[in-house]
């Protein structure tokens, strides 16, 4: 096993033991909220929004961007775990932000041999607020997205780890 791995075990028998109570959670979130972010390892949701097990629903992506993928996961959530609430947070220095598509693909093809890379939509960002406002309008517009429910676009600061709210529908 890889020096990862070990630790993650060994780290997972020690917080087993401690679960306890969290075994009585349910898959529906407490505060009906779901949150769309950044898989960037600097964030830590629960931690920066005052959250704890089992309030929301989290779903990670490169940028935290509204993907078909990111919008099946929230649709899932409103309609079989009760959110009515979205946050779609993104950060500032992203990494989604140091690239843009075509790099991607001609990255991709110079070291995989394949054009491959060219054909994802890997939602870059050359506008952070923009990004935002787009994606919370994406989600809002989708038409798998319950009219009702409140979605939030929030910044949040990677030097101060405070949020700012950008736009709310």
């Amino acid at each position: 096993m890889s020096d990862n791995i070990n630790h993650i075990m060994s780290a997972n028998q020690q917080y087993a033991k401690e679960f306890g109570e969290n075994s009585d959670l349910g898959a529906a979130p407490k505060k009906r909220l779901a949150v769309l972010t950044c898989m960037d390892c600097r964030l830590d949701p629960l931690k920066f929004l005052g959250l704890e097990l089992g309030d929301a629903h989290f779903i990670r992506n490169g940028g935290g961007r509204a993907s078909e993928d990111a919008i099946r996961s929230l649709v899932a959530s409103y309609t079989y775990l009760g959110t009515n609430e979205f946050l779609i947070i993104h950060h500032s220095e992203c990494g989604f932000e140091t690239f843009t598509q075509e790099e991607m693909g001609r990255l991709l093809k110079e070291k995989l041999h394949s054009s491959e890379g060219e054909f994802i939509n890997w939602l870059t960002i050359s506008d952070r607020i923009e990004s935002i406002k787009n994606d919370v309008m994406h989600i809002r517009n989708h038409p798998l997205i319950d009219k009702d429910i409140t979605i939030t676009g929030l910044l949040l600061n990677t030097k101060t780890a405070e949020l700012t709210e950008i736009i709310t529908l």
